[in-house]
């Protein structure tokens, strides 16, 4: 499926989970890796805030792409994150989705827009 570019410049991005490995399969602990490069994956939890709506969503990244230090609460930035749409079917049942990748999580900043008048 395609993926489509998600324009971050105006969003607020906030940590709510700390980055931690994806895990490919859960009955073995092994985990994912980047199909191309064969670098582990990572897992981690944002709020998405922009136009006055939020979503919780988690997104993947290489593991060279996660700086240390960044806290919970903290503003983040997700350089080049594409969402893409999948479906599967799982015992018997049709599931679909939005899987979230960006190229890395990194400190950011709250935009301007979504500071003023405080």
């Amino acid at each position: 499926m395609r993926s489509i570019r998600v324009e971050t410049s105006t969003a607020t991005i906030l940590l709510t989970e700390a980055p931690q490995p994806k895990v490919r399969d859960r009955q073995t602990g092994e985990i994912a890796k980047d199909a191309v490069s064969g670098e582990a994956l990572m897992k981690v939890g944002v709020v998405y805030i922009d136009e006055g709506e939020s979503s919780l969503i988690h997104v993947t990244v290489p593991e060279s792409g996660v700086v240390e230090g960044l806290a919970l609460g903290s503003p983040v930035a997700l350089p080049g994150l594409v969402a893409r749409p999948w479906e599967s079917v799982f015992n018997g049942q049709q599931r679909h989705g939005i899987a979230y990748r960006a190229a890395a999580v990194t400190a950011g900043a709250v935009p301007a827009a979504a500071g003023a008048g405080v």
